[in-house]
């Protein structure tokens, strides 16, 4: 009886606890996280639009409007994963005891990524083994090195860093051009590995296919990871911050592309003036096309944190588990494409896929708008349960990481 009077007695305390200036900031950090997270995961759905395109067999852009848009509304995803992982960065760092354990946490978690994009997500892509021949480095492997680039750069003062990131994406042609005060046997020799960092025209990697290169991209993580010095602040501030920067980046955006686009002479049978504005250049990503997409990216976190209905909630249970809804989203809209073929045609076509994202799917046979985004719909509604539920997952083992061991008499009143 009286050890229940003194759990009673514990519990009543805890419930009746003042809110400390801990407490508020923990519910301000929550609101700072859910609202990356919601983002994230608008980004991560608007992704798989463009990979069951490639399964689609619809190649990428084109001359009308629903195809032009299908492709340029998944433009917004690799830039926001770059930017946002500096952000996570940062703010993981600050649950660390030092920069050294961050600059260990990102190198390993770097690594890791770059493993998987060469084994297990190339395997999703294409369901063979055939590696010799054919190996993508995508923006999984990307965001790996930068990553690991990143973390010798986290012991530097994050407007340091901000600058360096900058500097990085503003100055990024210089990479082309570097490779030609190198002796000519340097440049031979080393050809193929510049070819990781930045297009020079030098000697390509045999048996891998170069997607994303390291520049810009270290630089958009280094700028994102100086961008979580805003998302500590005070909530009206930090929405006021990003609403600016958001904003001033889209309006950057239409008056330099603006002006190019009025200066460049209009060649017979181009497309409207619309789609040559936004068809900015994204291998290597430019300038142009992070203002364009970044941009968005930062102004809508100023809503997000505003947002607290179920579609909100959704979105980031998508967004707290990025890689886990990576890892299954490819194998599952390729299974999808699989099963495509087997209604249209009667049977599976997996030479088509064999190189996939480079997909050799038929003009004859490639799918309609309606049907790429019927199955957008039903394979993202479909991963909705196992994100679910390995969010759930995450949840019970971080609280449990996270409850300190009770005290011995504690523990005998409980």
């Amino acid at each position: 009886m009286g050890q229940s009077r003194l759990a009673y007695g514990a519990r009543q305390g805890q419930r009746s606890r003042p809110v400390t200036t801990s407490d508020s900031s923990s519910s301000v950090g929550s609101s700072r996280v859910a609202s990356i997270d919601v983002v994230r995961g608008i980004v991560m759905i608007l992704m798989a639009i463009d990979h069951v395109r490639v399964y689609s067999g619809i190649p990428a852009g084109g001359p009308t409007a629903g195809i032009f848009f299908t492709r340029w509304i998944t433009h917004f995803c690799a830039p926001a994963f770059a930017f946002f992982a500096g952000t996570s960065a940062f703010l993981r760092g600050r649950k660390l005891s030092g920069k050294g354990a961050l600059a260990r946490y990102l190198i390993k978690r770097g690594l890791i990524l770059v493993i998987l994009e060469l084994t297990v997500i190339r395997f999703a892509w294409t369901f063979n083994f055939d590696y010799a021949h054919f190996t993508l480095a995508g923006v999984i492997w990307m965001l790996g090195w930068c990553m690991v680039l990143l973390a010798g750069l986290v012991e530097f003062p994050a407007k340091a860093i901000g600058v360096i990131g900058l500097a990085i994406i503003c100055f990024q042609q210089v990479c082309s051009e570097l490779p030609r005060v190198f002796p000519e046997s340097m440049r031979n020799s080393i050809g193929w590995l510049w070819e990781f960092i930045y297009p020079a025209g030098l000697a390509e990697p045999k048996g891998i296919i170069i997607l994303y290169v390291l520049v810009p991209w270290i630089g958009v993580m280094a700028t994102g990871y100086a961008f979580g010095a805003i998302m500590i602040r005070e909530s009206a501030e930090r929405r006021r911050l990003c609403l600016r920067i958001g904003l001033g980046a889209m309006v950057l955006f239409l008056l330099i592309g603006g002006l190019k686009l009025f200066q460049s002479p209009v060649r017979p049978g181009a497309p409207p003036a619309l789609f040559r504005l936004l068809n900015q250049q994204k291998y290597p990503a430019s300038q142009l096309f992070l203002l364009m997409t970044l941009g968005p990216a930062i102004a809508l976190l100023s809503l997000a944190e505003r947002w607290h209905n179920w579609l909100a909630g959704v979105l980031a249970t998508f967004g707290r588990v990025p890689l886990f809804y990576y890892l299954i989203h490819i194998p599952a809209i390729h299974v999808a494409a699989l099963v495509v073929s087997l209604v249209r045609e009667g049977k599976v076509h997996p030479q088509w896929y064999a190189s996939a994202p480079y997909t050799s799917v038929p003009v004859e046979y490639r799918w309609g708008l309606p049907l790429l985004y019927l199955v957008f719909v039903v394979v993202v509604a479909a991963l909705y349960v196992p994100c679910r539920w390995f969010d759930r997952l995450k949840a019970r083992r971080k609280n449990r990481l996270s409850q300190p061991a009770l005290r011995e008499p504690e523990r005998q009143a409980l």
